[in-house]
């Protein structure tokens, strides 16, 4: 096991390098920069900007340096310092600006996978075990309207039904009072008391395509030979159920970690406009549309990293779980 766990880290080496490189590249695929649009939005609003001003702010910026040479600053200080670079358009470091954001969209994708996952897994399993039922039918078509409804719209309903029917303002993550305070024990729950609702707005779609998978996976291995052979042995279902085809069906939700996360946290943008979140997203959407480069390519950076280590912990969670996968099938 811990031979395969170190080739796999190993695999991760030249592939962190390699989405590195695109990311960069793709930040800088677009014509022009933040230096071009602030100074087209200088012109529009009447100020006169010389050559001078331009070459002086490309200098500022880092701007006047090759492609390449650019990309080897930002690697540089990304290693040696922990510096995701400069953001143009919050004149802050990346690091500065994204911290406490983060933090939050962090908490809030945990929270909406483990929400999924205690959610889909249950309800997977009753609906194959209880195929064609009432049940299994409404849980169906709950799970299409769910996969069918994006997340911002379904926040946009919500906060209209709530406000009109009761006046309160459910966007946010804290009430008024605490919105600017220091954090405390009781800015902590007022957040907690506030978070549910961005939890199951923005894990709507995973759960409802979660249960389809896990109810598509246990119905096919409920149809094996060795479920029907321990039947016949007189093995308890529920015995039967739990020791091994729920075991098995529940691999290809394990598969998923690897996207499911940053699937999550750069799923949740429109969504946090909605509500009003103080979360990446806002951040990463403003960055992408005013070419902040570093801002944008630090974000799309973590996005990938989070996939390369979710993959990984996929990977071995499959391995433990399935001993077979180690090593295309050839066990330790």
């Amino acid at each position: 096991m811990l031979n395969y766990i170190g080739h796999r880290v190993l695999q991760l080496i030249p592939l962190l390098i390699a989405i590195t490189i695109i990311t960069f590249i793709t930040i800088k695929l677009p014509p022009g920069d933040f230096l071009t649009t602030y100074i087209q939005q200088l012109k529009l609003s009447g100020n006169a900007v010389s050559q001078s001003q331009i070459l002086s702010l490309q200098h500022l910026y880092g701007l006047d340096q090759p492609a390449y040479m650019q990309y080897l600053d930002w690697m540089k200080n990304i290693l040696t310092k922990g510096d995701l670079g400069y953001s143009f358009g919050w004149n802050e470091p990346v690091s500065q600006v994204i911290g406490e954001r983060l933090g939050l969209t962090m908490l809030i994708s945990i929270l909406t996978l483990i929400f999924v996952w205690v959610v889909s897994i249950p309800i997977g399993i009753y609906s194959a075990t209880h195929q064609y039922s009432i049940l299994d039918y409404i849980i169906t078509f709950i799970g299409f309207i769910g996969l069918a409804v994006p997340g911002f719209l379904l926040a946009l309903v919500l906060v209209y039904v709530v406000f009109v029917h009761t006046g309160v303002a459910i966007t946010g993550l804290f009430s008024g009072h605490y919105q600017d305070a220091v954090w405390s024990m009781g800015k902590f729950l007022n957040m907690m008391s506030r978070i549910w609702l961005p939890v199951i707005i923005i894990g709507m779609s995973g759960t409802a395509g979660l249960i389809r998978v896990m109810r598509g996976m246990l119905l096919d291995e409920l149809q094996k030979q060795y479920v029907i052979t321990a039947r016949a042995k007189g093995v308890k279902e529920r015995k039967l159920l739990f020791k091994y085809p729920v075991r098995m069906a529940i691999n290809p939700l394990i598969s998923t970690i690897g996207w499911t996360l940053p699937a999550i946290i750069s799923g949740e943008a429109i969504v946090s406009i909605v509500l009003n979140l103080p979360t990446t997203g806002p951040i990463l959407l403003k960055a992408l549309m005013t070419q902040d480069m570093y801002l944008a390519g630090s974000f799309v950076l973590i996005l990938s990293v989070l996939t390369v280590i979710g993959t990984l912990l996929s990977d071995i969670l499959l391995a433990w779980v399935d001993p077979r996968i180690r090593f295309g099938g050839v066990q330790e």
